[in-house]
């Protein structure tokens, strides 16, 4: 299985040779479609500063209150790395297990405050398990295009471990560039989360605006995804 490493200058050339192009839901790693919720995908979280995509067999819904919701996967290959952190005020226990994805409700909610000069999506990850686990780093993200997957890349904010409570929440940052272009851009058809330390991924609906920027130069600001709890609800 193939996942393709993005970022918005790659996506230029694609862009210019046929920004008219319209294709349909289909997701080029798994062949699968799909669609707006219920599908499946495949991730795969990097060690790197880039922090490369997420995917696998997913579960994905809408929860009572407008925002994309998602419990559980049905099993993929890679990992999401969780990456180092001092445990500040996180009251972090050797014996918490992490988080896994199949105790976790995820969410997705559009953060942006007038006056950004980028756009902001919160996704939120809340313990529906019983016991205490622990989340640490940086979760897998990928927004999934009309060309192809966007993988974002980590802000590099100090990733402190977090113990989350059971039914508790935390959130964090998914920062994108508005598309000012005039242009239809890349549209954006879905969000891809991969909790940190774990292989399984969620899909969910794209809250955010609906397209991406390209420049034919090539040149762009990046998909960011900040560190865990490095936003509040909603923003």
């Amino acid at each position: 299985m193939r996942v393709h490493k993005l970022t918005i200058a790659a996506l230029a050339v694609a862009a210019g040779l046929s920004l008219t192009a319209c294709q349909g839901d289909s997701d080029n790693a798994d062949g699968q479609s799909t669609g707006s919720s219920n599908s499946s995908s495949s991730s795969n979280s990097g060690k790197d500063s880039g922090g490369k995509g997420s995917g696998g067999t997913d579960t994905d819904g809408k929860s009572a209150d407008g925002e994309n919701t998602a419990v559980s996967g049905g099993g993929s290959d890679g990992a999401s790395d969780g990456g180092s952190g001092s445990g500040k005020g996180s009251g972090t226990d050797s014996e918490t297990a992490k988080c896994l994805t199949d105790h976790l409700e995820i969410t997705a909610a559009d953060g942006t405050v007038g006056g950004d000069q980028e756009e902001t999506v919160v996704v939120g990850f809340k313990n529906a398990g019983a016991k205490d686990c622990l989340l640490t780093g940086y979760a897998g993200v990928d927004l999934k295009t009309n060309y192809g997957r966007v993988s974002a890349e980590r802000t590099g904010q100090e990733a402190d471990p977090v113990v989350l409570k059971s039914g508790e929440d935390v959130f964090f940052g998914v920062t994108y560039p508005k598309n000012d272009s005039g242009g239809s851009g890349v549209r954006v058809e879905g969000l891809v989360v991969t909790p940190p330390n774990e292989t399984k991924s969620v899909t969910l609906d794209w809250p955010g605006k609906a397209s991406l920027p390209v420049t034919e130069d090539g040149s762009g600001t990046p998909v960011r995804v900040g560190p865990i709890g490095s936003a509040g609800q909603g923003g």
